[in-house]
């Protein structure tokens, strides 16, 4: 105890948090920071606004002007990863934390995550991400729920969860080592979602550690509806082929299982038309399918004694892998095939 003492005075950290429009969550999100059982003294926050156009701004320059420590940055770029390079450029931490504001932090957020860089010497740590609904609707309830489960986003730890103290590829809202930024450079400011995948890629290749700490949770608020969730995930097929280009990584299990599912289902029912055992096979596919989304929603629906998500959840789990499925697509079609450079547009939640 003396030695985490002693670790937490010592050690400068610098917080990052890139901003658009979030005069819902701001306060809450400040308060959480204020509220850290680290010390003030040694902290250093950075709120880095993408041009927002509700109460945001006015509401961060309230709290800079209450603490010292918090201080506001325009993002003339908008963008996410803009916005982390800009701040990793003007802090001064020793570690570099990323956070999103629609979150909720516990008070030992940064020291925990400090002390466990500290004793597994990583360059980048985190926690766990629990999805909670952006509402009382059930949609919300739905989508909070398909984001946390295996069958929604497959093998992605940090979002379904892990017993153990594992390395693995990424982890959400991020500790990272300054050092890692001058030994491999900044955030790619080609990608606008995905690009703490292409980081961590970047550290990992480069004989770099990552570590999920299962103690270590955040709780994340998820999309309200259907189509902000399906935006998002499309979002993230389209920009993971020219993160694979940019890495030269392999692709993996979890990313290709949604998008040859949906090109299995728009194939397959073209073969269905002209071949009779193919039909078979396609409805026996599908089914399988449909029974484990059923399964799961009947669980959860009486779970909560709310018969509308019998129904919902399993539209929520389709719409994820059919957006994401024709995001990857296009992604595959532009960055692999066609070769073109990747055209701006403005991505939110």
């Amino acid at each position: 105890m003396q030695y985490f003492k002693k670790m937490k005075s010592d050690i400068f950290i610098s917080i990052i948090c890139p901003v658009y429009n979030e005069e819902k969550y701001i306060t809450p999100f400040l308060e959480s920071i204020i509220a850290q059982d680290y010390s003030h003294e040694n902290m250093e926050v950075f709120i880095i606004d993408g041009d927002s156009c509700d109460n945001t701004i006015k509401i961060i320059s309230e709290y800079c002007s209450k603490f010292e420590f918090i201080k506001y940055l325009e993002n003339k770029d908008r963008y996410t990863s803009y916005a982390m390079n800009l701040g990793v450029k003007v802090s001064k931490g020793e570690f570099i934390i990323r956070l999103d504001a629609h979150a909720q932090y516990p008070k030992n957020y940064f020291s925990s995550l400090i002390e466990f860089a500290e004793k597994v010497n990583a360059d980048n740590v985190g926690g766990i991400c629990i999805t909670l609904p952006a509402n009382n609707s059930t949609i919300a309830s739905s989508i909070a729920f398909a984001m946390s489960h295996p069958f929604g986003v497959g093998n992605s730890m940090f979002r379904i969860g892990s017993k153990n103290i594992i390395e693995t590829d990424t982890v959400p809202f991020g500790c990272f080592r300054r050092n890692i930024f001058n030994s491999i450079g900044y955030f790619d400011t080609n990608l606008l979602r995905n690009e703490d995948d292409e980081f961590n890629a970047r550290i990992i290749k480069n004989g770099g550690k990552i570590f999920l700490n299962p103690k270590i949770i955040v709780k994340y608020y998820g999309r309200e509806n259907l189509s902000k969730m399906a935006k998002m995930f499309y979002q993230y097929g389209f920009f993971k082929p020219l993160v694979n280009i940019k890495n030269k990584s392999v692709i993996t299990v979890r990313q290709i299982i949604p998008s040859l599912f949906i090109l299995f289902l728009i194939i397959g029912a073209f073969i269905s038309m002209y071949l009779t055992n193919f039909f078979l096979i396609y409805v026996i596919i599908l089914a399988f399918y449909l029974i484990i989304s059923l399964t799961i929603a009947t669980k959860y629906a009486l779970m909560h004694r709310k018969l509308t998500l019998f129904f919902l959840l399993p539209i929520t789990f389709f719409t994820i892998h059919l957006s994401y499925a024709c995001g990857y697509f296009l992604g595959i079609f532009k960055f692999y095939i066609m070769k073109q450079q990747i055209s701006f547009a403005a991505v939110t939640r």
